[in-house]
């Protein structure tokens, strides 16, 4: 017969992982059970200590525990599992790649809203641009694997290159250092179907396998979204902080406010918030009109409680240099200012 031990393992078989898809007992998370009467004590080890989905994994063990017969009470203490047991479900561990050793990023910083259409890719490039401007040796990591979009903007089509130490970075006209999938794609609209590991696998060598060389910023382009690419680059990548990008509409605040709240879940620091296409400044009066509604922006960050980094206009110039690959043409006096207020933020 069966002891309460193996029936509550087996009822934590059908508990599945929500990120992996594999079951509980199979992916080595179930540490320990131990049965002191009707009252059940679970040590599960998660796949990381900041993992989102913690409090949704915890409570369907809790749940699929009380369905065994004389069990009243379950308590669960959550741990992390080691580089080793992370390495044996495919989720790789600490080991470096081969550039990265060789690669001096002094800040690195990941552009993020949950949302798509608000132009973190627009806002990615501008920094660098920005950065460049003043000088500084900026690279762009295109994390955006199933919808790239950054050489696109910078016009670049030339395949990277393999050096003795790795992929080498194309440069874009001012000399910005760019990795995107796209640009290792036969064709532009190559359409990449992955699922999560392979896209976390992606862009971890992106990171890793990527001779950078020495930079005083990367800037990485999230995709849409809190799951695999945002999630890998939080658990992984020794990201120095998250700018938030939003537009005025009430739908992006509150994706973007999930954003916010899986970076703090990640303890990954929040530089700021950006609001893009805030106003649209009518080139014969001069007047700037709110299309999409009052600005949002200084209220939500103080809602959020990091800083309110700037208004960027809905500009159909932008649009246009950016389908031409021409977006290192963009005058850059409206974004200057918000590049230094982010810049005024690190301390070397």
């Amino acid at each position: 017969m069966a002891s309460t031990e193996d029936k509550i393992k087996e009822a934590l078989s059908r508990v599945i992982d929500p990120e992996l898809q594999r079951n509980l007992v199979e992916l080595g998370m179930v540490r320990e059970i131990r049965v002191e009467g009707e009252k059940v004590r679970i040590k599960l080890a998660l796949t990381f200590s900041g993992c989102p989905l913690k409090e949704q994994i915890v409570t369907q063990a809790k749940e699929a525990a009380l369905t065994v017969a004389g069990v009243k009470e379950v308590e669960i203490e959550t741990t992390e599992m080691t580089d080793e047991e992370r390495k044996r479900i495919g989720l790789g561990g600490d080991k470096q790649g081969v550039a990265e050793p060789f690669n001096l990023i002094h800040r690195s910083l990941a552009v993020l809203s949950g949302k798509g259409g608000v132009g973190k890719s627009l806002v990615s490039a501008l920094l660098g641009l920005a950065f460049r401007e003043t000088g500084q040796r900026v690279g762009l990591l295109d994390a955006d694997i199933t919808g790239p979009s950054i050489p696109k903007i910078f016009g670049l089509k030339e395949r990277p290159k393999t050096g003795p130490l790795g992929l080498i970075p194309v440069e874009s006209r001012k000399g910005i250092k760019i990795m995107s999938i796209n640009l290792l794609l036969p064709e532009e609209d190559e359409a990449v179907i992955w699922r999560g590991p392979l896209i976390s696998a992606a862009i971890k060598q992106f990171w890793g396998d990527v001779f950078w060389g020495e930079l005083d910023w990367l800037i990485i382009d999230l995709p849409p979204g809190t799951s695999d690419a945002s999630l890998t680059v939080m658990q992984t990548l020794p990201t120095c902080g998250i700018v938030l990008v939003s537009t005025p509409q009430d739908l992006a605040e509150m994706v973007v406010r999930k954003a916010a709240k899986m970076a703090l879940k990640m303890k990954a620091p929040l530089l700021g918030l950006v609001e893009n296409m805030s106003y649209f400044v009518c080139p014969d009066s001069g007047r700037a009109y709110e299309i999409f509604g009052p600005s949002r922006g200084e209220e939500m960050a103080a809602r959020l409680g990091v800083p309110f980094l700037g208004r960027l206009p809905l500009n159909p110039k932008i649009a246009s240099l950016s389908d031409a690959g021409e977006i290192e043409k963009l005058p850059l006096d409206d974004f200057l200012p918000l590049a230094r207020r982010l810049a005024e933020k690190f301390v070397d």
